[in-house]
Formats: C-alpha cells, structure tokens, sequence
C-alpha cells in the first residue's frame, strides 16, 4: 500500500467519519450534487459584524458597493452613487428590482434600517461621521457630520450586507435571507452551512461549507476526493498535494500580515526602544523559509506589496539583528542574568505571547519567535488558545504580546481597517494603549480627500514602521486544494468571495 492510498484509507476508516457524514448529510429533494468546501472557520454566529463574511463569500448576501481584485470599487446592489459638491451627502441609487429571497423587494427604507443598525454596531460603517439616514425614492442619502471620502469602500465591508425584514426578531439576526444568487437552503452552525441557487442556468446549484479545525484532516479530505475545494493548507501537505494528480494547489497572494500585537502601555514596552528590539529579535527570513515554505513571505514592512498603494518598496526593510537588539534592552537599562534572561530592578524579562491554532502555521510561528526572543534574553511563554482570547484581553488589559494574522483588505481600501485599528488609542487586532497625533492626523486627512493622498498613505506606513505598535512577521498567501476540474479557477485576492457563480464546475460531488 503507498502512503497516499494509506492516507486515504486511513481517512474511510474513520478518521474524520464526523465530518464527511456531515458532507454527505442529503438535503430535502435536492438532486443536483454539492460542491463541497472544508475551511477552518466557524460560524460564530448570525450578526453580519461577527460571520457576515460566510455569507458574501457564498453569495447569499449582497452589499451596496463591490470591488475587482484590485480593490476599485464596483456596483453592487447600487448601481451609481454620488456625492454633492458640500462632500456632506453622499446618494446611493439602488438596482432596479433587486429582491430578497423571501420575494420582498430591496428598496431604500429597508436598506436603511438595516445600515443604521449596521452603524450601531461593531463594525467599519462606525468609523462614518453620520450624521442621518434616509430613503429618497429608489435612492438611499447620507448625510455626513464631516467629508469622509471613505464611505464608498466602507460599505463594501461584510458587515454592511443587506439583509431581508425578515432575517430579524425581536433578538435581533434571526436567519439570513440575503439577495445574492445563492440562498441559504440548511444550517447547522457553527460547523455547516449549504446553500441552494436561485438561477438554473448557474453551474454550482448546491454548495456545501464544513468547518475543519485541523489543516492536516482538510488536506485529506481534498486528497482524497471528500472535498472539492478546501481552504487554509498547511506548507507540508501543500508540498504532498502538489504531487497528487486528481488535486491542483491554487495560491494567491492576499493582503494579510501575520503580526504580533503588544500593548505598547506595558512598563517594559511603552519606549519604542523596546518594540524595536523585540522586532530586531524575530527571523523573518528563516521564518517564512522554514516553516512557510515561502521565503517572500518575510515582511519587509507591515502592508505586502499585493496593496501597491500603500506598499513603500524604498523604506528601509524590517532587520534581524540580534546584536542590536540586545544594545537597545542595554539602554534600557536591562543586563542578563545567571540564566542569560534579562534583568532590571529585581524583574526577569518575561512576556507571556498568546496566538490560536485557527490556522496551522501560528503555533509553529509562535514556538519559533518563543526561541528568537530567548535568543536576545527573553524569557517568553506561549500560550494557545482561542482567537477570542486576543480581543478579550485586549479590553480587560491583560494581554501582552498576541501572534495573530490580520486582514487588511477586510474594504476596497485598507484605510478603513488602519483606522479601526490605530486611530484613536487602537482596536482589538491593532494597537493597544498606543496613540499617534501624526499618525491620526495623516488618516483623518485622507479620509476628508484633502491634501497629497499618496504622500499622506507614505505618512501613515512610516508612522507605524517606526513606532511598531504592532511588529509585521510575514505576509500571507491564501492556499486550496482544488479537485482537477476546479484547476482553472482563481481565488479572489481580497477573499470576499468563493465565486460559485462563476465556477466552471461540472458536478461530481457527493
């Protein structure tokens, strides 16, 4: 028996049995087969601002402005929009004859409702200085306390997807009916969701989405035919399933960036000496070498080059160097002990850094950066837990270090993240007790379209490569094992949506 034929059989055996009887659960008197899709992420939850990406990924929902791979702006379900001469008010025309899924139309006052919720709530559509909301005819107005030109990008965002009335109850998202060309036809959250088309002519009739925790188990399943597309591999089975001849491995790269966040407030980190050092510790290189398989991936600087706009390919590259970084915790003020650790005042250097196994290469990372830090006097203790941990801490002021991956093209323009994440004292994967009045500034400019945009973009990226409120490790690429009549297609870049409506998919699944 080869090793591939063992896998599979390892995997029929009863390895995974829970999840492909999941895949394989029939839907009521659907005949068309299922495109299968395994990923690690769960369904936490029906708020549009907590797991409204599934359902734009999916293309059950819709919002009001898209955007191409390179993140203009596009139609969505406004089909124009306009802004007045005072930059203050902002009008939306909606596409004629849009309709929810339950058959009710998307008109303006119920678009409406649901952006002022959406403006409510957590999310990127708070960042607008709204002022008031109103429906005109087949139009939808804002009106805006003070220019923001960032509100068209804004409402590309997931949380801004539009929702039918009756999605909602007196508790609040109570199902999803949405106005994308696929509606949601069974769900069993946090795992499963599967989704049914609305137009006959669309080659992928069903899909169905299975939460995998495990990289290594998805891989398996891709290898061995349980899953058509599955999502977020691991470098290892990455290099196995290039050689398997019934997957294609698909990449793209995608503007993420896999940081470590620290709270700058910490007495042993608020001098940028010391967040310097720490950066000066890490081994991006080897790094994105040895356990990424990719050695482009070493972030020179916190934006990938994927975001040409705000990607300065003359501003000097984040180093190693651990000789200097040990001068810098000398400043301090720091001198090794009997055991190498550093000390001050009777207190050892020691850091908790705490990440998720969410995607398989962070406690790999984590147990890597654990060592470079030792390296340079650092006595740092990893902790795994869940990602809700990093936003949690980061409110109650316990967290100190967080290895974690961060999406900056959650919008069009990664304007809108930077700002949710630095502006105004941080946010819950960016800064944390860290503020910049330069910084602030530069932002609120380009959010008023006043001034030079690209000298204030060179501003903002500066601000932050010096400062390191957060420390950049490595980009990303997004990976799927894709069974080889999907070969062809592309992932989106901005990883807003799996496409099924343009899948050039033939059946096949179970």
């Amino acid at each position: 028996m080869t090793a591939t034929s063992s896998r599979r059989a390892l995997l029929r055996a009863g390895a995974a049995l829970p999840l492909l009887a999941a895949m394989r659960r029939p839907a009521a008197a659907a005949a068309a087969p299922r495109l299968r899709l395994v990923g690690p992420w769960e369904i936490a939850g029906l708020e549009p601002a907590i797991s409204g990406y599934f359902f734009t990924r999916l293309q059950v929902c819709e919002t009001l402005v898209e955007s191409d791979d390179q993140g203009r702006l596009l139609p969505g379900l406004a089909r124009r929009w306009t802004c007045d001469a005072s930059r203050l008010r902002w009008t939306f025309e909606l596409r004629p004859g849009a309709r929810f899924h339950d058959g009710t139309a998307v008109d303006a006052a119920q678009v409406v409702r649901v952006l002022e919720r959406a403006h409510q709530r957590p999310g990127l559509l708070r960042l607008a200085p709204l002022r008031s909301l109103r429906a005109a005819g087949g139009a939808v107005v804002f009106e805006l306390a003070e220019p923001f030109a960032l509100l068209p990008a804004l409402l590309t965002h997931s949380s801004t997807m539009l929702l039918a009335a009756s999605s909602f109850d007196a508790g609040g998202v109570r199902a999803i009916v949405g106005s994308g060309p696929y509606r949601v036809h069974e769900m069993a959250a946090p795992q499963r969701v599967e989704v049914q088309a609305l137009a006959p002519g669309l080659r992928v009739q069903r899909a169905a989405f299975l939460s995998v925790a495990r990289a290594e188990t998805r891989a398996l399943m891709a290898e061995a035919g349980e899953a058509d597309l599955a999502f977020a591999l691991d470098p290892a089975s990455l290099q196995r399933l290039r050689r398997e001849p019934r997957v294609a491995v698909l990449q793209v790269t995608v503007p993420r960036t896999l940081i470590v966040k620290l709270d700058s407030g910490h007495r042993w980190l608020r001098d940028r000496r010391a967040r310097q050092a720490l950066s000066l510790a890490f081994n991006r290189g080897g790094i994105a070498r040895g356990l990424l398989r990719d050695g482009e991936l070493a972030a020179s600087q916190l934006l990938p080059p994927t975001l040409a706009d705000w990607h300065l390919p003359g501003l000097a590259p984040l180093a190693f160097d651990p000789a200097a970084a040990r001068r810098l915790w000398a400043e301090l003020g720091w001198r090794p002990g009997a055991d190498g650790i550093l000390e001050r005042g009777g207190e050892r250097l020691a850091l908790t850094l705490r990440t998720f196994p969410d995607r398989p290469e962070l406690p790999l990372v984590a147990a890597a950066l654990q060592e470079q830090l030792r390296q340079t006097g650092i006595d740092c203790r990893v902790a795994i837990g869940n990602s809700g941990e990093v936003p949690l801490r980061h409110r109650d002021g316990s967290l100190e270090m967080a290895l974690a991956p961060r999406q900056y093209g959650l919008t069009a323009d990664p304007l809108g993240t930077l700002m949710q994440d630095f502006a105004a004292g941080g946010g819950d994967w960016g800064a944390m007790n860290w503020h910049s009045p330069a910084l602030e500034a530069a932002m609120t400019a380009l959010t008023r379209g006043e001034g030079d945009a690209a000298a204030g973009r060179r501003r903002v990226v500066t601000v932050l490569h010096e400062e390191l409120p957060v420390i950049p490790v490595a980009w990303y690429r997004q990976t799927a094992a894709a069974a080889r009549p999907l070969a062809g297609i592309a992932l989106d870049p901005l990883e807003r949506s799996w496409r099924l409506a343009n899948m050039p998919w033939a059946g096949g699944g179970a």
